[in-house]
């Protein structure tokens, strides 16, 4: 059998994305970002629960909810209020930055 020697394209992770989920700035490259970052928050809870040794359950406790919520929380933060975000922080002694982009375009009052 015959081999053919193609030689393979190299992309960054960058130039996959705006391939295949489209370029920066398009409305579904921004809702995948979204979707990753809240993904991302999702696990950073439980990874700080887990490190301050709580359950679901005291963590719940603690900002006043059930577990069942705490367990959503972790999974998908995606309808979850800052406020709530704030709660479960500051209850397991964690700091939170936000940081807001302004973008560049004209911006008019009517």
């Amino acid at each position: 059998m015959e081999t053919k020697n193609k030689k393979m394209r190299m992309m960054t992770l960058d130039q996959m994305k705006d391939q295949d989920i489209g370029e920066i700035g398009t409305a579904d490259r921004d809702k995948y970002e979204f979707d990753l970052r809240m993904e991302l928050l999702g696990e950073m809870i439980k990874s700080v629960r887990k490190e301050r040794k709580l359950t679901q359950e005291q963590l719940g406790q603690l900002i006043g909810v059930q577990k069942s919520q705490i367990s959503k929380l972790e999974r998908n933060t995606k309808n979850v209020t800052i406020e709530t975000i704030l709660k479960v922080f500051r209850a397991l002694k964690a700091n939170v930055k936000f940081s807001v982009e302004m973008n560049e375009s004209e911006f008019q009052v009517a």
